[in-house]
């Protein structure tokens, strides 16, 4: 992650902000007090914080794990020829 002052991001505001929407990485922006925050794009904000539901919901990342582990052994589900038909539109 980038890190610049706070005058700089001001004196760039567009720039550092297209840049960091445009990369999708954040960008830190510090403060001669200490504190400091991040920009980044909403949709990756977005991401970030689906990212961090799944993995705190234990219920869904089980799910997750039986799924894998179903498919990593070759005996999950398999559609039909027709149900493969439907699903394609062919």
């Amino acid at each position: 992650m980038d890190t610049v002052s706070v005058n700089r991001f001001r004196d760039n505001l567009k720039s550092l902000v297209e840049q960091a929407i445009d990369s999708h990485e954040p960008l830190k922006v510090t403060r001669r007090s200490g504190e400091a925050f991040v920009v980044m794009s909403a949709a990756d904000w977005e991401q970030e914080q689906e990212t961090l539901y799944v993995l705190q919901n234990s219920s869904l990342m089980q799910q997750i794990a039986a799924s894998a582990a179903t498919h990593g052994k070759g005996t999950g589900y398999t559609p039909t020829d027709e149900e493969m038909d439907a699903l394609t539109g062919l």
